[in-house]
């Protein structure tokens, strides 16, 4: 008869082959003061069948008390954690709407809301709920799509785009004039004592010479670009 309540000293006690609750652990269940063991099938069927139906994991924070525990804890003296009938599960990865509709789907009956210590109990009845409920939790919407006659010229993306390729374009310029620059000074630098008279003269031939490099190279980019 694997379905009788049965009371353990401690949880370490318990036969594996009577645990079938797969995603929890006896010492889970178990009095957080003393380690016993009230082991109620019927608790533990629904506390594993919402797990399955919400599928994600329950964190367990109070099950089973034992009654001088559950008196320093400062629970009711009638609490059906005594009976190993009821469970506190934290909402930290919980939509408390929705843990609450899937607890009271596969059974459970007695709701208690801690909002502000952020967790809900359930047991297995009578059907009672005290506390108030959790605050409901804000829905992201989507932003709205632009309207449909926007002017190409006026949207923000195609003035964005024309900016960002003025800035490359811009970029890429100055860094080959800078290239250029630099060739062009190793050029002319060891001439520059020999030709003193004719100096202005080379230096505006080289200035005109970057500037048709810098056209000719931009042209280059551009057209590579298409």
């Amino acid at each position: 008869m694997t379905d009788l309540v049965r009371t353990y000293h401690h949880f370490r006690d318990v036969p594996a082959t009577l645990w079938r609750w797969k995603n929890f652990s006896p010492a889970e269940i178990a009095c957080r003061g003393t380690g016993q063991l009230n082991l109620h099938p019927e608790a533990l069927d629904r506390l594993q069948a919402l797990r399955d139906r919400l599928g994600k994991p329950l964190i367990v924070r109070s099950a089973y008390r034992s009654r001088a525990h559950n008196h320093a804890f400062g629970s009711a003296p009638n609490s059906k954690h005594m009976d190993g009938t009821a469970f506190d599960i934290a909402m930290t990865n919980h939509d408390p709407v929705a843990f609450e509709a899937a607890a009271r789907e596969v059974g459970f009956l007695g709701f208690g809301f801690y909002p502000r210590s952020g967790f809900m109990h359930v047991d297995l009845g009578p059907a009672r709920q005290w506390g108030e409920r959790f605050p409901v939790r804000a829905t992201a919407f989507a932003e709205e799509a632009p309207p449909a006659r926007e002017l190409l010229a006026d949207s923000r993306t195609t003035k964005g785009g024309g900016a960002a390729g003025v800035a490359t374009l811009v970029a890429a310029g100055v860094e080959m004039a800078q290239s250029v620059l630099t060739e062009t000074q190793y050029a002319i630098q060891p001439l520059v004592p020999y030709l003193d008279t004719l100096r202005w003269v080379f230096i505006g031939a080289a200035l005109g010479g970057i500037a048709v490099t810098i056209h000719a190279r931009l042209d280059d980019w551009k057209r590579g670009r298409r």
